[in-house]
């Protein structure tokens, strides 16, 4: 499919919370899209926290209304790795932004989420480094919002320990794949002087920045149910997201980014990077080698009663 770039938005949005981030993202896929058309982007992503739930309807929205889709999730990461469940020690994660450029990312991603669930599910779904690095083909690596490793380092002034995880990003995703990310979100404490960091680490590693616009509802006057349903997710704590996490346009973001105005510019560059085509309509069933002188039944049935062992202890 070709997707048309000229008289359109120079900025696309590659942080965006859809309602599949249960309980904390306000907009729902149709009217993301529709959002993003009226505004002439050319390309949308979706990055659900720690979910794909919602990849295959943004596709499909984003191919009816002709928008190229990137499929993405903001994932978490464990504190020490994803094998460790101690108390008061992994119930701390941060976040980090990752996008399917293809294909093999898109099924990367998918095997990541599930790896997150099965294997590293502590409070939330959480991925490590480890397991990123043997699934990191195909992805492009956005460094991450306010909660993010590298954004803390950032704001607690601490360039080296910043510099150093740029590098293991940048071993672990290929140094065309890794984008330092730079949102504006000035009520968050120390944002101002992470982005002056940002600037000078990207001219001195030559990583570009993109702009993200944490997108969690639509219109800036859906906040008040935003914040309801906030209020819902943390059983009324009183936790909510001050300040705007709208759907931006192009004229704000210029402005939200005009000390880098090039992280405006890179995220079309991004969306260039990405090609996705997803197969539908056929079935897709996995592939098993059968055991030799095993039939499919015979060995369906060996792998039934072997059940038997651990779950009831004794075949009677």
């Amino acid at each position: 499919m070709i997707y048309s770039y000229h008289m359109e938005s120079k900025f696309i949005h590659l942080h965006t919370h859809s309602h599949y981030s249960l309980l904390d993202g306000l907009s729902k896929i149709p009217d993301l899209v529709k959002r993003a058309k009226e505004l002439g982007m050319p390309a949308l992503a979706i990055t659900d926290h720690g979910v794909m739930y919602g990849a295959i309807e943004f596709y499909k929205e984003c191919k009816k209304q002709g928008i190229k889709p990137i499929i993405g999730v903001e994932a978490y990461i464990a504190e020490r790795t994803l094998h460790d469940k101690e108390p008061n020690i992994d119930n701390k994660r941060y976040h980090l932004t990752l996008l399917a450029k293809n294909h093999a990312g898109y099924t990367n991603l998918i095997r990541l989420v599930s790896e997150s669930y099965l294997e590293g599910y502590y409070y939330k779904p959480r991925m490590d480094l480890n397991i990123i690095k043997k699934y990191s083909d195909g992805l492009i690596c956005l460094t991450g919002c306010p909660g993010s490793r590298f954004s803390k380092h950032l704001r607690n002034d601490n360039i080296d320990d910043a510099r150093r995880l740029l590098s293991e990003y940048v071993d672990i995703f290929g140094k065309e794949n890794v984008f330092i990310e730079m949102m504006n979100h000035p009520e968050v404490d120390g944002t101002e002087r992470a982005i002056k960091h940002m600037i000078t680490l990207s001219k001195e590693t030559g990583i570009p920045i993109v702009g993200t616009w944490d997108s969690h509802y639509l219109n800036k006057d859906d906040r008040e149910a935003h914040d309801t349903l906030l209020a819902v997710n943390t059983h009324g704590s009183g936790f909510k997201l001050d300040g705007d996490y709208s759907f931006i346009d192009e004229e704000r973001a210029r402005e939200v980014f005009k000390d880098a105005p090039e992280a405006v510019e890179n995220t079309l560059k991004i969306a260039d990077m990405v090609d996705i085509e997803i197969p539908l309509g056929s079935w897709v069933f996995p592939a098993f080698d059968l055991e030799p002188g095993e039939t499919a039944e015979s060995q369906l049935k060996k792998a039934v009663y072997k059940g038997i062992e651990w779950r009831y202890g004794k075949e009677t």
